[in-house]
């Protein structure tokens, strides 16, 4: 079984949100005291060798940028410098690294996105950028120095079609990172950062769904759910001096009419929770062979095995109801709801006297059967 470290954030969240979240960017010297690295570069270059997992090989040599998207085959023909691999999502794939979300808690979980891991070499970064999400960049082995500028109005240019990066910007952020030291970054703030020796940074990213987003999503929603069938009506239609003519309160009957099919407070509740708890990477989903039937969740929990919820799981609280990647789980006991979405390991002192039930059991059980959740024995 893989040792999963007890990261411990030194932060004080309420003063952090008051002064920094979502307003200026913050270096946070030694936010993680004695840090130590949930993986080795090799098992990062392992991960981006998968078809599954989302990886990306940015180098740069005399101004000249290349991007190569994984999965890669070998990293024998790079050079010492100037190159960095970045593998999206390793939350999902990778249980030790997993840890490194938890101290992050003290944000919403449904505002957050991936765990982020890159590996440069001396020179090795992606250029000077825009995200338009916050990002909490952890500092691991080596040394990395990071410049961010203000939020201010910057164009942006394309030196590879892959790559999207700033003009060179003043810095009110200069300094070198070194392990354990945490950058916060909100969206709108230009940064860079390039590699002073080997060097492993841990981006953990906040979700921020755009309007075009949501809207897209809804209708998706609406399309499957066969809403918004009722269609504009004009029984006292109004005259006009043109037949061309567009007026302003049929335009207004037509805006309304629209907001009409969003304007459902039960079906906007469902859609968003649907929405939201699905993630946008794809998860590790192994499916326990043969399936675990409900009396073998009873006496494994009783045994003393503990569920552990899988990595990247978005699992979400809407109201009373839960959602599990893009569906609503139902449980006659709310206190099994409660403790599936607060807990991300359960064993009988969550679940207690409710594994009495059998229908809680059958329910453990599907969870358990679909990948979301697996057995790990007690440490």
């Amino acid at each position: 079984m893989e040792c999963l470290m007890d990261y411990q954030l030194d932060l004080d969240w309420p003063d952090f949100i008051q002064r920094y979240w979502q307003k200026r960017p913050v270096l946070l010297k030694r936010g993680f005291k004695n840090f130590v690295d949930p993986l080795s570069p090799d098992e990062l270059a392992g991960l981006a060798m998968e078809n599954e997992v989302d990886s990306r090989l940015v180098s740069h040599q005399d101004g000249n940028w290349q991007v190569g998207h994984g999965p890669f085959e070998s990293f024998d023909h790079l050079g010492e410098n100037n190159w960095s691999l970045l593998v999206q999502a390793v939350n999902h794939w990778h249980q030790p690294s997993a840890a490194l979300m938890q101290p992050f808690r003290a944000l919403p979980d449904w505002r957050t996105d991936d765990l982020m891991i890159s590996f440069s070499v001396p020179g090795g970064g992606v250029g000077p950028h825009l995200d338009q999400y916050d990002v909490f960049i952890i500092q691991g082995m080596g040394r990395r120095r990071w410049r961010v500028g203000d939020k201010v109005p910057m164009k942006q240019h394309c030196p590879h079609p892959d790559l999207l990066q700033v003009e060179p910007f003043d810095a009110i952020i200069d300094e070198e990172m070194e392990p354990g030291d945490i950058l916060y970054i909100p969206p709108g703030f230009p940064h860079e950062g390039w590699s002073l020796e080997n060097a492993l940074n841990y981006s953990v990213g906040f979700r921020a769904p755009s309007g075009r987003e949501l809207i897209s999503g809804f209708a998706d929603y609406v399309l499957a759910h066969e809403l918004g069938g009722k269609r504009f009506t004009d029984p006292d239609v109004p005259a006009r001096d043109c037949p061309s003519t567009i007026l302003p309160e049929e335009i207004e009957g037509i805006r309304q009419l629209m907001i009409d099919v969003i304007d459902q407070p039960e079906q906007f509740k469902q859609w968003f929770g649907e929405f939201i708890s699905q993630t946008r990477h794809e998860l590790d989903l192994a499916p326990p062979e043969p399936p675990y039937q409900p009396d073998e969740i009873y006496d494994a929990l009783q045994q003393g095995d503990t569920l552990s919820r899988l990595g990247g799981l978005r699992v979400l609280t809407l109201e009373g109801a839960v959602f599990v990647n893009g569906e609503q789980i139902e449980c006659a006991r709310p206190e099994v709801l409660t403790a599936l979405a607060h807990h991300h390991t359960l064993g009988i002192a969550q679940l207690g006297e409710a594994l009495d039930d059998p229908s809680v059991l059958a329910q453990l059980a599907a969870l358990v059967n679909s990948g979301y959740w697996y057995f790990s024995e007690e440490e």
